[in-house]
């Protein structure tokens, strides 16, 4: 099977010009078939504010009423996204910027309300994998924003995490598929307050060790269960690291195997 790159990035990338151009140039001299997910909470945050509409989160989760999806729509979808594909334009790479409305390729159902109301929030239910192929196989990279949709003309806010180990399950299907998330830290840390105690490679038996022992906590666990889930499903490494991770020169970041 060929190779398809998932990769993730958060809002402190997005935030930083210069983190966000280093890395899209990364991505772009990423070899082989790739598709690139990103968030963009902290600029909708920002951007809300300057509109008046309060944000509203719970457990690190945003309360998703009417008004904050028009904003998220707006920035995700728009601002953030078409920023990322015409800076990838500029270096090469056609990329096409995407919602999971586009070609039908993410449907979600609106989260059931249980103790609390997330609003218009999505749980991924179908991924259009070869839909998503199409525009891979034309030579075209996508670029997926947090937002998916109901079937039935609702947008969904959704986390971008989710989206991407989803997506990488249904491409598995026709791809041999590694997810790389991005973020600040150089991978799953042994010390927390030594960020150069990256644990390197980490399977099932080990995750449940590091677990007994306290060593991975809070919000690194749903992380790596989602990991987990994902690997279940046929997606074949997890990588989690800063985006040196995509040069071959660095070797300091986590993969996660069954």
């Amino acid at each position: 099977m060929e190779k398809l790159s998932i990769i993730k990035i958060g809002g402190n990338i997005i935030e930083d010009e210069t983190s966000l151009h280093a890395f899209l140039k990364l991505f772009s001299n990423l070899e082989g078939k790739k598709i690139l997910v990103h968030g963009g909470g902290k600029r909708a945050t920002h951007i809300a504010t300057k509109l008046g509409i309060e944000s509203k989160m719970v457990n690190g989760r945003r309360i998703t009423d009417a008004e904050t999806l028009e904003v998220i729509t707006m920035v995700y979808g728009g601002l953030v996204n078409k920023n990322i594909v015409a800076k990838l334009q500029a270096l090469g790479t056609d990329a096409i910027g995407l919602t999971g409305a586009d070609i039908n390729s993410i449907q979600s159902d609106k989260r059931p309300v249980k103790e609390i109301d997330f609003g218009f929030v999505g749980d991924v239910k179908k991924v259009a994998n070869n839909s998503i192929d199409k525009l891979i196989q034309a030579d075209f990279t996508p670029v997926f924003c947090a937002i998916t949709h109901d079937g039935k003309g609702q947008l969904l806010n959704t986390n971008a995490d989710t989206i991407t180990s989803t997506i990488a399950v249904g491409m598995s299907e026709l791809y041999d598929t590694s997810i790389y998330y991005c973020f600040e830290l150089n991978g799953v840390l042994q010390d927390f307050d030594d960020k150069a105690s990256v644990i390197k490679h980490i399977n099932s038996k080990t995750y449940q060790e590091l677990l007994k022992n306290g060593v991975i906590s809070d919000g690194m666990i749903p992380k790596l269960d989602n990991c987990f889930d994902a690997l279940k499903n046929g997606v074949q490494k997890v990588h989690i690291g800063n985006t040196s991770m995509l040069t071959k020169e660095n070797e300091l970041f986590t993969t996660i195997t069954l």
